[in-house]
């Protein structure tokens, strides 16, 4: 009884009771994509200010990396939802693990432009010139890198209790194990191929209004030596790239 009220209120928050992705970043080293997104607790007893986002709401900033297949691989929900997404990837063993490498300059993620620019994290180039290898490489991106955008969406249409303009009324910890306990389950279901409900056009538009915008700037000074190998990575990336659509074309 206990597990069948615990599923029910997963799903429904209830108290009642892609081809481009495989394609064109596979084979260049990519590892999955990366992405944050809020969780609304209640205001928590301790530590409240490490909770309360920037659009004014206490949440659980959750880190979620995906692969091709909407499978997530990684989950980290101990963060407050004042904590920006690139200080909970700059702070994750994952991200120490992966620089000291021996080959860390031909793996990284997908992030958007909330994430440092790093040798293991890739990131869309900004303003690119039309017509032009970079704008091809950010493209690209985009494309695929939407299947994390596509993962929190299903994760969230499948247990309805982590949908922002939802609140989990417990403390930052028993919400970041609803939240594992979620993602484990999104997991089974989607290798099951379970059907989901999809989100209401209101719930959608609650969730896009109460997202933080986690956009980052970071100029490229010549003392940041981590930048500046991210900056050679991404341009050999978007040469490799470029090649490859001319000889496709």
């Amino acid at each position: 009884m206990r597990l069948r009220l615990a599923l029910s209120f997963y799903a429904t928050g209830s108290y009642q009771c892609l081809i481009d992705f495989i394609q064109n970043f596979t084979y260049t080293g990519m590892l999955g994509c990366i992405d944050c997104t809020q969780v609304a607790i209640v205001r928590p007893a301790q530590n409240e200010e490490r909770f309360y986002s920037r659009k004014h709401y206490h949440s659980v900033n959750v880190q979620l990396i995906c692969d091709a297949e909407m499978q997530i691989i990684g989950v980290d929900a101990s963060h407050g939802g004042a904590s920006h997404d690139s200080f909970i990837w700059t702070n994750h063993p994952l991200r120490t693990h992966l620089e000291e490498l021996r080959n860390s300059d031909s793996i990284w993620f997908l992030g958007d432009s909330g994430y440092p620019l790093r040798k293991t994290m890739m990131i869309p180039i900004l303003e690119a010139a039309p017509g032009s290898s970079e704008e091809h490489y950010t493209n690209l991106h985009v494309r695929a890198r939407n299947i994390i955008e596509r993962t929190i969406g299903l994760l969230k249409a499948r247990f309805r209790c982590l949908l922002v303009h939802r609140v989990l009324h417990y403390s930052p910890q028993v919400a970041g194990s609803i939240i594992n306990a979620c993602v484990i389950l999104h997991n089974i279901c989607n290798m099951a191929k379970t059907p989901v409900q999809q989100l209401s056009d209101e719930d959608v538009s609650e969730e896009s209004q109460l997202r933080v915008n986690n956009a980052l700037s970071e100029q490229p000074h010549k003392s940041n030596m981590p930048l500046q190998q991210g900056i050679i990575t991404r341009n050999f990336l978007v040469q490799q790239l470029w090649e490859r659509r001319n000889l496709e074309s």
